[in-house]
């Protein structure tokens, strides 16, 4: 999974936060808008803590999933370190590690379940899942059901619970970059990517720029981890991703030996937790539950164990993505 979202707009004082880190890549890792203007989104809005009249965000849950005690969660799992399978075959990461610390706010199991990403939405709508939280960039595009290239309406839509920060980099195989240093340079050269993400969307749109020609030669695949392995062997002269899990690949690929990060991320923009529009109640719990775990300091110390830092928030808030 690369940048996982449709395309983003870039926000530079993120990408000054976030990238940063790119300089000391390998120090990532020690361990890896506006608001909707209908009411009901307002109505989310205003549930940063916990609305009046109620004691906990767990009042904030819907009967149903009190009821069961357990919030689906659909997952794309094979984008360490968001999240993935260790070896021993448990879903490890930085999702999951929320997932525990907000379940224990909540007061139920979040339950990763997973799936490829680009069917994370539509399980959403066929109530497959309660909630997406798979490193998905919060998009204006997703939240009203736009698809990015047509500009038509595709779907109802999905409101994010934004709760991280990440821009998009560019990795090669280590001490043979081809020269590639910016997505201009990716002209006349091939690129693995995750399906349907950032990364994908970026190869495209810098392939109609490309002149003489010399088109970007993209390779879509179901998993970064494809990915990884198509420029392992050969076949590609760079993958795409989001900065952490560019990093993390960096870092762990061949002891560190197999791939480095070249020039600088681009694309900064929030991960968010996707639920259904209409299901209001959900969203509102979840965000609350959010901001209590970072009012806490827990949030903090998932974040600092996998390395990334710079890309947490201070605050959850409810389609903050542009």
């Amino acid at each position: 999974m690369t940048a996982r979202s449709t395309r983003r707009t870039a926000a530079t004082t993120r990408i000054a936060a976030v990238g940063a880190i790119a300089v000391a890549g390998t120090m990532l890792l020690t361990a890896c808008g506006d608001q909707t203007k209908n009411n009901d989104a307002e109505s989310t809005k205003a549930g940063t803590g916990t609305s009046a009249g109620t004691s906990s965000p767990a009042d904030l849950l819907p009967a149903d999933i009190k009821s069961k005690g357990v919030i689906r969660v659909g997952s794309d799992i094979a984008y360490p370190p968001v999240e993935f399978k260790d070896k021993s075959g448990k879903t490890v990461g930085i999702d999951p590690d929320l997932g525990d610390a907000l379940g224990k706010v909540l007061g139920v199991e979040f339950k990763f379940e997973n799936g490829t990403f680009d069917t994370l939405v539509t399980g959403l709508r066929a109530k497959r899942y309660d909630v997406a939280m798979s490193a998905m960039t919060d998009s204006k595009e997703r939240q009203e059901g736009i698809d990015p290239e047509t500009k038509k309406k595709v779907g109802e839509g999905v409101d994010f619970v934004d709760y991280f920060t990440a821009g998009v980099s560019i990795y090669t195989k280590k001490g043979d970059d081809q020269g590639i240093k910016t997505w201009s340079d990716l002209c006349g050269k091939k690129i693995a990517v995750q399906r349907n993400t950032v990364s994908h969307d970026l190869a495209k749109d810098e392939s109609k720029k490309c002149t003489g020609g010399k088109k970007v030669g993209i390779e879509p695949y179901d998993t970064d981890l494809e990915a990884q392995t198509r420029l392992r062997s050969g076949g590609v002269q760079a993958v795409s991703s989001d900065f952490p899990v560019a990093a993390y690949a960096v870092k762990t690929s061949g002891g560190g030996k197999d791939f480095q990060i070249v020039g600088d991320q681009v694309e900064a923009a929030p991960y968010g937790i996707a639920v259904a529009k209409g299901n209001d109640k959900l969203t509102q719990a979840i965000e609350a539950a959010m901001n209590e775990i970072i009012k806490s300091g827990e949030y903090d110390k998932i974040i600092a164990k996998w390395g990334v830092e710079a890309g947490a928030v201070t605050e959850a808030k409810v389609n903050g993505g542009s």
